[in-house]
C-alpha cells in the first residue's frame, strides 16, 4: 500500500486527472469514476509490488487510456442521442471557490470547445487535448497515447485543422481581466431575460448568436439551434416566463470556466445550467443543459421542465 506521502502525491495530481478525463468524456460522473479507476489501480500495482518511478506519467497515462475506452464504448451512445448534444456542465459557484477536483478545470474545456471534439476520434482527441490542451511534448504525447512521436505529431496536425474548420473564432477562455467584465454582463443579461426587457437582450446579443439546448429528450429543449438574436430574445422572455410562473429562480454561476447561471426551482432543485460564450463585449453561444441526467451531479434535480415518459406502443 503506498504509505501518506506517497498518496498525499497521488491526490495532488487530481485536478489535472480529472480535467483530462472530463475533457474525454464530457461527463462529470464519468470523470470521476476513471480518476478513481485510476487510484485502484495504482494502489493495485503497489500492492503487487510494482515500482512506479514517475507518478504523473503513469496516472496521466491511465487516465487517458481509460478515456478512449470510454469514447470507444459511448459512441454508439451518442450517434443515436436525443436532440443536441451538450457535456455535462462543470459548475463553480460564483460567491466561492468549487470542489477542489473541478477547481483547476483547464479553462479550454468550453462547451463549446467540448463539442466540437466530439468530431475527433478518441486517439485523435487525447493526442489533442494532450498536446492543445495541457502542453504535454510529443515524447510524453506518444507515451501516454502509445503511438510513435511521428504518428502523434501527424495525428494533432491532422485534428487541429479539423477543429479550427469548426470554430467560430470565439471559444477561447477569457484574459482575467476580462473575466469580472463577463461576470457582469452575464448578470445584466440573465435579469434582463427574467424581466422581459427584449430591447436589453439584443443589445447584449451578437448578430450571429447561437442557442443551444440539451433536454437528452427527458427535458423541455429548443429542438434546433436557434440563430437570430430576435428569435433567441424571445425563446429567452418566453422560457424565462414560463419557468417564473413555477417558481423557477436563477444563481450565477461559473460553467466550464465561462459566466452562467443555474436554475432552481421552487424547492431548491436544479432545473437547468445555462453557459455563455461572451466576446467582444456580447453574448456569442448560449448552452443550456436541462437532461436531468447530466444534472445529478449538482444535486436533487427538478421535474419542472421533465417530459411526460412515453407510453409503450
Amino acid at each position: 500500500m503506498p504509505g501518506p506521502a506517497d498518496e498525499t502525491g497521488a491526490i495532488a495530481y487530481r485536478p489535472l486527472l480529472f480535467s483530462i478525463a472530463y475533457g474525454m468524456t464530457g461527463s462529470v460522473g464519468d470523470a470521476e469514476d476513471i480518476v478513481q479507476d485510476a487510484f485502484l489501480g495504482l494502489t493495485r500495482a503497489r500492492q503487487a509490488g510494482t515500482t512506479i518511478a514517475d507518478l504523473k506519467a503513469y496516472l496521466t497515462t491511465t487516465v487517458t487510456r481509460l478515456g478512449i475506452d470510454y469514447l470507444r464504448s459511448a459512441r454508439v451512445r451518442r450517434e443515436t442521442y436525443v436532440g443536441e448534444w451538450l457535456p455535462e456542465p462543470v459548475v463553480v459557484s460564483a460567491d466561492g471557490p468549487g470542489p477542489v477536483e473541478h477547481a483547476e478545470l483547464a479553462d479550454s474545456l468550453s462547451m463549446a470547445f467540448l463539442v466540437l471534439l466530439e468530431s475527433l476520434s478518441p486517439v485523435e482527441r487525447a493526442v489533442f487535448m494532450l498536446r492543445e490542451v495541457f502542453g504535454y511534448g510529443y515524447p510524453d504525447v506518444a507515451r501516454t497515447t502509445g503511438k510513435t512521436e511521428a504518428n502523434c505529431r501527424q495525428i494533432f496536425t491532422r485534428a487541429r485543422q479539423r477543429i479550427a474548420a469548426g470554430r467560430r473564432g470565439h471559444d477561447s477562455p477569457p484574459p482575467p481581466a476580462r473575466r469580472a467584465e463577463g461576470e457582469k454582463l452575464a448578470r445584466r443579461f440573465f435579469e434582463a431575460a427574467a424581466g422581459g426587457d427584449m430591447d436589453a437582450l439584443l443589445g447584449m446579443l451578437a448578430p450571429d448568436v447561437v442557442f443551444l439546448g440539451d433536454g437528452g429528450g427527458k427535458a423541455q429543449a429548443i429542438g434546433k439551434p436557434a440563430t437570430e438574436p430576435q428569435r433567441v430574445a424571445q425563446l429567452l422572455v418566453g422560457g424565462f416566463r414560463r419557468v417564473q410562473m413555477l417558481g423557477v429562480s436563477f444563481r450565477p454561476a461559473w460553467v466550464n470556466d465561462r459566466p452562467g447561471a443555474v436554475m432552481y426551482d421552487a424547492e431548491g432543485r436544479v432545473a437547468s445550467v445555462v453557459e455563455l460564450d461572451i466576446a467582444d463585449g456580447v453574448v456569442q453561444t448560449i448552452h443550456s443543459v436541462s437532461n436531468p441526467d447530466k444534472l445529478r451531479h449538482l444535486g436533487p434535480v427538478s421535474d419542472v421542465a421533465r417530459l411526460p415518459k412515453k407510453r409503450p406502443s
